[in-house]
C-alpha cells in the first residue's frame, strides 16, 4: 500500500499537492464517502485475488 502511495509524490509532486490541497477542502462527509470507496476497492481487489 504504500509503494501505491508514495508513487504519485516520486512522479509528480506538484501535482500530489494540488490534489492534497483539494482534499483539505473537502467536507467530512465527502472524505468518508472516499474512504468508503477505497475500502470496496481494496476489499474487491482482495477477494478477485484470493
Amino acid at each position: 500500500m504504500l509503494v501505491f502511495e508514495g508513487l504519485m509524490p516520486l512522479v509528480s509532486p506538484a501535482r500530489w499537492r494540488q490534489l492534497f490541497a483539494r482534499l483539505l477542502g473537502l467536507n467530512d462527509g465527502q472524505l468518508r464517502f472516499i474512504g468508503l470507496i477505497g475500502v470496496a476497492v481494496g476489499l474487491l481487489i482482495l477477494l478477485a485475488v484470493s
